[in-house]
């Protein structure tokens, strides 16, 4: 079963993420420059829609208890090299 990965703006450039697979899901706090929202997205989705393809693309990776509770999206290409040229990859396809 593919987790259910809701994103929600608070303030500009924060988000709850909640990711919920089953009877269990974790709940996160992102929070995105536009800075990196510019390099990585270039205005082709909402940053709502990045930081949802962002998970997709962590869950792929590691179970949703390994993602951090807190973490700036710049973050994750310090764990995963690849991540922001396969995020540009899968929005040249959009």
């Amino acid at each position: 079963m593919a987790a259910k990965i809701e994103v929600e703006q608070r303030v500009p450039g924060e988000f709850h993420v909640r990711v919920i697979e089953g009877k269990s899901e974790t709940s996160h706090t992102v929070t995105l420059k536009t800075v990196d929202y510019d390099r990585i997205a270039a205005g082709k989705i909402e940053p709502a829609e990045l930081v949802r393809l962002s998970f997709e693309y962590l869950l792929e990776n590691e179970p949703k208890e390994s993602i951090l509770t807190r973490f700036d999206l710049s973050i994750i290409s310090r764990y995963f090299p690849n991540f922001e040229s396969e995020m540009k990859q899968t929005l040249a396809s959009l």
